[in-house]
Formats: C-alpha cells, sequence, structure tokens
C-alpha cells in the first residue's frame, strides 16, 4: 500500500471511530450549542456597550461566537483529540511498538487526527453554527471564494493544532504524569486562541503577541478570512508557517524522545 493511500485509511478510520459516538456527538452539539447562546447575549451586552470592538460590529462579533462553536471540537481547542491516548501509549510502554512500526510516527497521528477533527466539523460543528446563523444576525458570506478561503484555512487550523497538541504530548516522554501539560493546552488554547474574546479585542502589546502566537491560527484567522477582515494570502502563509515550525519541531523532540528517554512501562 503506497503511503498516500495508508494516511489516507489512517484518516479514514479516525473519522468512523469518532462516528461511532453518537450520544457523545449529540451531547456535544447540545452543549456547544447552549454556550454559544451565553456566549451571544455576553458579546452583545458588551458590544452595546464598546461598538466595533476589535473592527467588529455586533454581526460579525456574533458570527465569530458561533464559528468558535463550531470549530472548538474539531480543533481539540482545550484537547481532547489524539494527544491523550498518545500520552497514555507513552506512559505504559506501548509506544515501543509504534516506533518499531513501519509508519511515521507524526504523520500516522496526524492523519488519524484530520479524521477525528472533519468529523467533528461535520457531526459536531455545522448544527450549532447554522443555527445560530438562523437565530441571529450574523456576517455569513454569500460569496463562494471567501467560502473556499475559509475551508483552506480551517483545513491548515487543523495542522496547527495537531502541531501544539503534539509537542504537548511528547512531554509525557519526560513527564511521570501529563496532568499538568494537558490543563496548561486547557488554558492557552481557550485564551491564545480567541475562544473567549477575539483577539483582535486583546489592548496593546498583548494583542500584538496572542495575534502572533500560533493559537491566533486556528480561530481567529478563519474567522477574519471568512469575515473578510483579513486577506486570504497572508493569512494562509501565517498558519502554513507556524504549522511548518510546530511539526518540524515535533519531529526534533520525537527525535529526541526515541533516542535517549526511556518509556515509563517498559
Amino acid at each position: 500500500m503506497g503511503a498516500g493511500r495508508l494516511y489516507g485509511a489512517v484518516a479514514a478510520g479516525g473519522f468512523r471511530r469518532y462516528a461511532t459516538y453518537r450520544a457523545a456527538t449529540a451531547a456535544g452539539v447540545f452543549t456547544n450549542t447552549v454556550f454559544g447562546l451565553i456566549l451571544v447575549y455576553t458579546y452583545l451586552a458588551l458590544w452595546d456597550e464598546k461598538p466595533h470592538l476589535g473592527g467588529y460590529d455586533q454581526a460579525q462579533a456574533v458570527t465569530f461566537v458561533w464559528l468558535g462553536q463550531a470549530l472548538y471540537a474539531t480543533l481539540a481547542i482545550q484537547g481532547g483529540g489524539f494527544e491523550i491516548e498518545f500520552m497514555e501509549r507513552i506512559r505504559t510502554g506501548e509506544v515501543a511498538i509504534d516506533l518499531y512500526r513501519p509508519v511515521d510516527l507524526q504523520a500516522w497521528w496526524l492523519a488519524s487526527d484530520l479524521g477525528r477533527a472533519l468529523f467533528q466539523l461535520l457531526g459536531r460543528g455545522v448544527v450549532p453554527f447554522v443555527f445560530g446563523a438562523l437565530v441571529f444576525p450574523t456576517a455569513v458570506p454569500g460569496d463562494v471564494g471567501r467560502w473556499l478561503a475559509f475551508a483552506v484555512a480551517v483545513v491548515l487550523a487543523m495542522v496547527v493544532s495537531f502541531g501544539i497538541r503534539y509537542l504537548v504530548a511528547l512531554s509525557g516522554f519526560w513527564l511521570m504524569d501529563g496532568t499538568g501539560a494537558l490543563q496548561a493546552l486547557m488554558v492557552t488554547g481557550i485564551f491564545c486562541s480567541g475562544m473567549a474574546l477575539p483577539l483582535n479585542a486583546f489592548p496593546g502589546a498583548l494583542g500584538e503577541v496572542v495575534r502572533a502566537l500560533p493559537w491566533a491560527a486556528q480561530l481567529q484567522v478563519p474567522a477574519d478570512v471568512l469575515m473578510g477582515k483579513a486577506d486570504p494570502v497572508p493569512a494562509f502563509v501565517f498558519q502554513a508557517a507556524w504549522a511548518v515550525v510546530l511539526l518540524a519541531a515535533g519531529r526534533l523532540v520525537q527525535l529526541a524522545a526515541a533516542r535517549r528517554v526511556v518509556v515509563q512501562g517498559g
């Protein structure tokens, strides 16, 4: 089997695996819809007091909320993807089997996570977004080109998200317990991606810093591309650059871990 077909099969397996959890998916749709409603009314009150905060009007702010709910599980912004299983395999020593397989470890987990992300987008993300667009005034574009650019931005966001979480998971080679690393991932994910508040609304130097970090490539950049607040080409370059940096860093850390660290279970 060629490498492309192999990793395609892994991605398809990741999609099917999460598709079996129908009750969890339905609960996730409900949860994201409820949290979306809470955030929308919070944003509406905030934008009443601060019109055009972050360069958004109320409709764009509402659109940002529902995009966040659509992409929350897709990008595993607070974790919940492959990293938990991977860290457990490191803890038990089963990762030694993974390292001996005639496949690339990083590419295997990336393909699996892309399959998971695609299911979460379709199975858990679409319904809350459509609900929000039907119930509230939004800035959803009618331009097909804008939607295609958004799709590219989302795929790049998936890769960036994987790169962040892969580095966190690899910390399990050195840590006796990865709980702290996962909790740090949760905090940085919710704050630095824009899930709590659009990064455009962050003031001064803090705003400049968070908009330059890789988490900005997850939600803020795709949202701005969809709503026409960012030129797609520079946005893609920003996302792709972070994807390359994170994947390269993950490769280097993986090599160091495989060469120097004895897994805890073995």
